[in-house]
């Protein structure tokens, strides 16, 4: 039957292999050109750190690829014993197996453990169907295991630094609240930032149960948030006015040949190490520099 494409191969006979470049662009710079090529799909191996685990529903895609090949070559690089390792597209290729496939485009890549799973978070986070989470999640890993500043990573999925440190926050919500926000279908980003900034673990619970009970909308949410932190401050004055409040520790940084000092002041029970020292310097400085991106844009 002329003009249907083989249901048994990667792509369609009159079509070529495509690669879309976008972020591959500049690791190809120093990785070398990635190879084109068509592999058999018995031959390649999931990469088991995959930072994706929920590939959500396959049947759309499934249906795509039985009718039109996969369209877009997946990225691999090679292993031992002639096989190839899934660095993205893992999509694509469960659904390729699923509806029997017996080889896929590819292009060949040849990267180091860590950049396999740096390209597969970029590539994840490229994604406009991820969760305010995943993608939170997403970018803390970039952070710790890769050393990337927030405006690295703005720079790497095409965002703004200021909307990677604002995503950054939703982590401050504990799990518990997490899985209440994903029952309550609270996944707007907008809405799970006011949830963050109500503070203690009671106030962000009763935060999403008036948004569902209440059906409000983000403005109303702010202001309900607003209500529940100056509730929450003024129970705690009122809680602990028979005792005096803990006297806070303070740090000073001095030098008589700078032109400036300064000091910070911990409200913690014990006096703090260096390293909280510096996390809280870091917390400055991206205040800091948010408010001068809010200004210019």
């Amino acid at each position: 039957m002329s003009g249907q494409s083989n249901p048994k191969t990667g792509l369609p006979p009159h079509r070529r292999m495509r690669h879309d470049r976008h972020f591959v662009d500049e690791l190809a710079q120093r990785m070398g050109e990635g190879i084109g090529r068509m592999v058999r799909i018995t031959t390649i191996t999931s990469n088991q750190d995959q930072p994706r685990s929920n590939l959500g529903n396959l049947d759309d895609l499934q249906s795509s690829i039985h009718t039109h090949g996969v369209l877009e070559p997946l990225l691999v690089r090679r292993i031992e014993g002639g096989r190839y390792e899934l660095v993205s597209g893992e999509r694509r290729f469960h659904a390729a197996m699923a509806v029997g496939l017996t080889e896929v485009p590819c292009i060949e890549l040849t990267v180091n453990d860590q950049e396999a799973l740096e390209i597969a978070l970029i590539e994840n986070l490229q994604r406009k169907d991820l969760t305010a989470f995943e993608e939170a999640d997403g970018y803390f890993t970039l952070i710790e295991k890769y050393d990337y500043t927030h405006k690295q990573v703005g720079d790497a999925v095409g965002r703004s630094r200021v909307t990677v440190t604002e995503s950054l926050s939703l982590l401050q919500i504990p799990k518990p609240i997490r899985d209440l926000c994903r029952h309550a279908d609270i996944s707007a980003k907008g809405v799970l930032l006011e949830v963050a900034k109500a503070g203690d673990h009671g106030a962000m619970e009763q935060l999403v149960q008036e948004i569902v009970e209440e059906r409000l909308d983000r403005a109303a949410v702010r202001r309900r948030r607003a209500h529940l932190t100056e509730d929450t401050t003024d129970s705690d004055v009122s809680e602990g006015s028979h005792r005096p409040p803990p006297r806070p520790f303070m740090i000073r940084f001095r030098n008589p040949e700078r032109s400036y000092s300064m000091s910070l002041s911990f409200r913690t029970e014990t006096e703090p190490d260096p390293r909280q020292v510096i996390e809280a310097l870091k917390e400055i400085i991206q205040e800091l520099e948010s408010g001068l991106e809010s200004d210019s844009s």
